[in-house]
């Protein structure tokens, strides 16, 4: 072994050095650092000495430590003093500059772990980071040389342990960088890790200069948003089942496989649940009920939101994460060739290292204080039902989404972003009260951690940043502390939300439910009493009756009561006001007539979808009746609940499957169904039994309207909701007569009667005295389409 001590010299090596916890800052060892030295230790091997002998130089500004080292395990790397700009780890002047921030912490050390070493939970090579040097303000830095390959990184942070300060300052734990790339532990899904470890050590992956992907000449797509057909989607979800045959389920690549479908289905942008880094063994445990074992399936817990889930990947780990990150672009890419945009659920309102009781991971062990929302006495704000709140109306928080959305946009190619709990974006972060912000109290002030804000400064960022506001931008506006924000959520105008309202209000309507039907009038015309007032479009609403969070469209009109005891929870998990209606029977196993009632209702509701002005929004599976057996909170389960059943799909084509298809085509051929402001008496005139007698009353389960088209001319379109059949009369239009297209009433393919359906002219004929007449025979719980059409006899 040989004995380095530290010299006046220009090159040094740097001496490894490991802080107690719980000290201040003035209790630390200080070592000063040259701005360019050679190093080499390893820091498995390296050991401080039992006996630290210091002497102080030139007035006590520097400090000699005598260090053991043993023989290096990774060769050498030239090490300076680094950059504090960009954040993360950055290939830059034939090396790499790493830089992180951490206010609070009063040592860093950056660790490099070999592929084989962290299979091992070992530190390979750590390099100590001189606060005089490698620090600038906040921003701890230091820049490399030397070889990466099957490299890893991450870093120690020391300082306070006081949760009741809200420090979690741990020199055991090595963290993730927020700003890390990819991310690196286990390779493959659902298995556990070393000694059945369902949290071993994660490292990010190190940049290099010849990283890059051909991206063939991809451009943003730019559909207005008013053209857009959203389908929320599920990666894994998507093609695992056996039945999808693709030659790599459950991935990215396997999307692309099927990319095609969602082509025919008319959906021109997906919306991917989330696909940021996060740990589906979070909730591992054996459920006895189905005999498998629980699962983090939905990923609404993000470890880092720079990386995309790695096990999303065929290549899993391979290439140190590089791979996956291709594979994600790859699906990027095939999607925008087949004319689909992508956009990103992302959910930065919490973290997967829950409250006090969770795990230190990045954030926590960087800077807790600064990352997460917390009460005078440090307890973790709760408003994401997870256990904690991203704080993300901080300074350097905010920074970081708004630096991560650009990367996503900028390098991967996305075309916008939906928010989980956005709400939580609008509240005011840990520094938000009036002594932090203008240096003392305001009397009567009641802005304190966790208040709703006006103009909150994230939204304001990302509003008004030159790149995010060109992309999608689609708000959940609510979240679990109880702030509702549909119709208010702070927008500059070009923020969407997803519009729950529009979800309660259909779902009521169309089971029949009395007083809905003037607000269900709303929602046919895009909620302009939501988001017309202030300058909104009809776009600035997602219309959807179903998502992932809720029953499937099938269960919607199969289950009046929720079936979550296969989540392991005694049923008291999930939504217990779902609007549903069982049609008469509960479950699956029903009457015949009961079954036709419930494909009236599924057809009824996505009439109802397409037909609204707004951004209709589809998920994945209901295109052809997917059933999660009345589950509304399918979050634990990797298996054939949450799995698209494409043998489904296929014994449906002929029927529900090709009513959807159909549907959207009608939308996208339809000028007058994706407006870009409100519909007024100009283009729509409202109807009841008799034209131009709209019946508002409390007890009207019954509205039509008739719409000007510039592409079909003129459109009527009604709903009897009604568990009666109704005869309407028809607004007469001389010289042409009304057509049908659609009907709900009638069995499969006749419901849709495009060119394609066989004998079509005879199905026309066996309405037309009624048709003559102006009359049109509705059955109960149906919906009609007709089109207006010269009359040839006439």
């Amino acid at each position: 072994m040989d004995l380095i001590q530290s010299s006046a010299s220009r090159f040094l090596s740097l001496p490894f050095h490991i802080p107690p916890r719980n000290k201040d800052a003035a209790e630390f060892l200080i070592f000063r650092q040259r701005k360019c030295f050679s190093h080499s230790q390893s820091l498995s091997t390296v050991r401080t000495s039992p006996l630290i002998e210091a002497t102080r130089r030139d007035g006590g500004s520097e400090l000699e430590t005598a260090v053991v080292v043993d023989k290096p395990r990774l060769g050498k790397y030239q090490v300076s003093e680094g950059h504090p700009a960009p954040f993360g780890a950055t290939v830059r002047d034939g090396g790499v500059n790493f830089s992180v921030y951490s206010a609070n912490a009063v040592s860093a050390s950056l660790c490099l772990i070999s592929l084989d070493d962290l299979a091992e939970n070992r530190v390979t090579e750590e390099i100590p980071l001189d606060p005089l040097a490698n620090k600038t303000g906040y921003i701890w830095h230091v820049f490399l040389k030397g070889e990466f390959r099957d490299v890893l990184y991450g870093y120690r942070f020391d300082g306070k342990f006081s949760r009741g300060e809200g420090h979690y300052f741990d020199s055991s734990k090595i963290v993730l960088d927020p700003y890390a790339k990819a991310v690196i532990s286990r390779g493959e899904f659902g298995v556990l890790g070393p000694d059945d470890n369902c949290w071993p050590q994660m490292a990010g992956m190190i940049p290099a200069a010849q990283d890059k992907f051909d991206w063939q000449g991809d451009l943003p797509l730019r559909y207005s948003q008013k053209d857009l057909v959203i389908y929320e989607m599920h990666v894994r979800g998507f093609t695992r089942h056996e039945s999808s045959r693709t030659e790599f389920p459950g991935t990215y690549l396997g999307i692309v496989e099927k990319l095609d479908h969602l082509k025919e289905l008319g959906v021109n942008c997906i919306e991917l649940m989330p696909c940021h880094e996060f740990n589906e063994l979070e909730y591992f445990s054996y459920n006895s009920v189905l005999g498998d074992h629980r699962m983090n399936f939905w990923g609404y817990s993000t470890v880092n939101y720079f990386s995309p889930m790695t096990r999303y990947s065929s290549a899993g780990t391979r290439n140190c994460g590089r791979d996956a990150i291709n594979e994600f672009k790859f699906l990027v890419r095939e999607a925008h060739k087949r004319g689909i945009e992508v956009i990103m659920d992302v959910v930065f309102n919490h973290t997967a290292e829950g409250n006090e009781k969770g795990p230190i991971l990045s954030f926590r062990g960087i800077d807790n204080s600064v990352y997460y929302m917390l009460a005078p006495k440090g307890e973790f704000y709760n408003y994401s039902g997870c256990g904690n709140t991203f704080n993300c109306n901080h300074p350097v928080v905010r920074q970081l989404i708004l630096d991560c959305l650009r990367y996503w946009v900028i390098e991967m190619h996305v075309d916008g972003f939906r928010f989980d709990l956005a709400s939580i974006m609008t509240r005011g972060s840990s520094l938000w009260d009036p002594v932090n912000v203008f240096g003392k109290p305001i009397e009567g002030d009641l802005l304190t951690t966790g208040s709703p804000l006006g103009s909150p400064p994230l939204i304001d960022m990302i509003s008004n940043d030159p790149i995010l506001r060109e992309v999608k931008l689609i708000a959940e506006a609510w979240d679990a502390g109880g702030l509702y924000q549909v119709g208010t959520f702070p927008h500059w105008q070009i923020w969407s939300e997803w519009n729950g309202k529009f979800r309660d209000i259909v779902r009521q309507f169309i089971k029949g439910t009395d007083g809905f039907a003037g607000a269900f009038a709303e929602c046919l015309c895009g909620s302009p009493n939501l988001y017309q007032e202030g300058g909104r479009k009809p776009w600035n609403s997602i219309n959807f009756v179903c998502a992932h969070d809720g029953f499937t469209l099938a269960d919607l009109v199969t289950y009046n009561n929720k079936n979550n005891l296969a989540n392991g929870e005694d049923n008291n998990d999930g939504e217990n006001h779902n609007n549903s209606w069982n049609c008469g029977q509960e479950g699956e196993f029903a009457s015949i007539l009961v079954k036709k009632l419930r494909k009236r209702q599924m057809r009824n509701f996505f009439v109802c979808l397409m037909v609204s002005q707004g951004i209709p929004m589809i998920y994945m599976g209901d295109e052809y009746g997917h059933t999660k057996g009345g589950n509304n909170n399918t979050y634990c389960h990797d298996n054939y609940i949450n799995y698209f059943r494409w043998d489904k799909k296929e014994e449906s084509s002929s029927d529900f499957y090709r009513f959807c298809c159909q549907m959207t085509k009608f939308r996208h051929e339809c000028k007058s169904l994706g407006l870009n402001d409100f519909p007024t008496a100009e283009r729509l005139q409202w109807h009841g039994h008799y034209p131009c007698v709209p019946d508002w009353s409390e007890t009207s389960r019954f509205v039509a309207f008739t719409q000007i088209d510039s592409a079909k001319g003129e459109i009527y379109v009604a709903f009897n909701a009604n568990h009666l059949p109704v005869t309407v009369t028809l607004p007469e239009r001389p010289g042409y007569r009304w057509e049908p297209l659609v009907d709900t009433g009638k069995p499969a393919p006749y419901d849709f009667l495009y060119s394609d359906v066989p004998e079509r002219d005879a199905a026309v004929k066996q309405y037309g005295h009624f048709l003559d007449a102006n009359f049109y025979p509705m059955h109960s719980y149906s919906s009609i389409i007709l089109i207006l059409s010269p009359d040839e006899i006439a």
